[in-house]
């Protein structure tokens, strides 16, 4: 048993690690001017200085981004999947994304509006306390419902008001820098630098390394408070440590991407199907590897699919995602019948 176990780990591993380095190819080469492998490999290598700039200082540091940022949102869903204790669970549906997208776009809009560019750290800082103030609704919710069902509903319900407020600023804004703000507002990895991909790879890193000393408290906890108590986990304390790791990994998502739908739900859930397990120690960094081959391949068809149109990365995102949430919905409810 332990020799199968070991083997379907690594296959899931060596799985995810193929379609990554693939999608990292593809996303190189593929975009509105077509290059081949061969002449991205003579840009890399420095052999070529044509389109030297649309390698190194658009499509790398996008899809660096789309990779860091795609498997943060995946280990926040985890986290709080963990958290609550179901599946549903997840960054966007309980509304935190949209708290952090609302904060942020106040918070920029206050200060573009006075001719200050807010730098990465702020903007992740502004998403942080917007994802602690809907995160902070919905722990005063789950206080008072026992369903989840209704927990979730409550927060889409926020994430509704939060998205509508938004939306409403951001269409009266009248700076033109402000105006674009709508493209952020609806989920993108464009117009990444490297400075961005600098901030958000040590954010997510610190906040993944954390996350992985938390791994057999999670376990512990995975298995029932009580259980956790008795072995000497100090659960009040490990609740907060999971509320504010998955708040500090969804704010940098949407702080430098914005919203960005169902991958906290479908990718978490798809890592456990393959793996047939749910150890924090094991998922957690596969849920990382999941969530980045994901947005790489949603953002490769948002870029691509009606070029030079590019799609709003959530929407592809939905289109996606929201089957596998349907499907695991519909199994779980046939599963307890």
């Amino acid at each position: 048993m332990e020799q199968q176990r070991f083997a379907r780990y690594a296959i899931g591993y060596a799985v995810l690690a193929g379609l990554l380095c693939a999608l990292l190819v593809l996303n190189l080469n593929a975009g509105s001017v077509d290059l081949s492998a061969g002449q991205v490999l003579q840009i890399l290598t420095g052999q070529s200085t044509e389109n030297t700039a649309i390698i190194w200082e658009i499509r790398f540091p996008r899809l660096l981004a789309a990779t860091i940022l795609g498997g943060a949102l995946s280990v926040s869903g985890f986290l709080l999947q963990t958290f609550f204790a179901n599946p549903i669970a997840g960054p966007f549906v309980l509304g935190i994304s949209s708290g952090a997208k609302l904060v942020v776009a106040l918070v920029m809009i206050f200060f573009l509006s006075r001719g200050v560019v807010l730098n990465s750290a702020a903007l992740i800082i502004a998403a942080f306390v917007g994802s602690m103030i809907s995160m902070g609704f919905i722990l005063l919710i789950s206080g008072k419902v026992k369903k989840m069902s209704l927990l979730v509903i409550s927060g889409v319900m926020i994430g509704y008001i939060c998205s509508a407020i938004t939306d409403f600023v951001v269409t009266f804004a009248d700076d033109s820098n402000i105006v674009n703000l709508h493209n952020w507002s609806m989920g993108s990895f464009s117009g990444m630098t490297w400075s961005n991909v600098q901030t958000m790879a040590v954010v997510v890193f610190l906040s993944l390394v954390f996350t992985f000393l938390l791994s057999k408290p999670m376990g512990a906890y995975q298995l029932g408070e009580v259980y956790a108590q008795n072995i000497g986990v100090n659960v009040r304390l490990f609740r907060v440590e999971l509320i504010l790791l998955s708040s500090i990994l969804s704010a940098c998502v949407t702080a430098f991407a914005g919203p960005i739908s169902f991958v906290g739900i479908a990718v978490p859930h798809l890592v456990k199907s393959l793996f047939r397990t749910a150890k924090p120690l094991f998922i957690i960094p596969a849920c990382f590897l999941g969530g980045a081959v994901f947005c790489l391949f949603c953002d490769l068809i948002a870029r691509t699919l009606f070029a030079p149109t590019e799609l709003s990365i959530s929407s592809v995102t939905a289109i996606f995602g929201a089957p596998v949430v349907i499907w695991m919905m519909l199994h779980r409810n046939t599963r307890k019948g």
